[in-house]
């Protein structure tokens, strides 16, 4: 088998389309880095989300809680 280059500097020049090989590369890599910077963003604001709506429910629980426990000795007095 042989190489398709013979040195390094031949490699980058990839056959006197260097400029459009490399810029694909760079638009390519700079997607991909995109597109993992972008779901990891998202997945930390979804998780924050969920860590709020899960908060916002305890405290309406315990609302309810609070105020059928205050509730509870009214009825009783009656």
């Amino acid at each position: 088998m042989n190489a398709a280059f013979d040195s390094w500097p031949a490699f980058f020049a990839m056959g006197g389309y260097a400029f459009y090989v490399w810029l694909a590369v760079a638009v390519t890599l700079i997607s991909l880095l995109g597109l993992v910077a972008h779901t990891v963003w998202q997945r930390r604001l979804l998780l924050a989300e969920i860590g709020r709506r899960q908060a916002r429910e305890r405290r309406i629980r315990h609302a309810q809680q609070s105020k059928q426990k205050s509730a509870a000795p009214r009825e009783k007095s009656l």
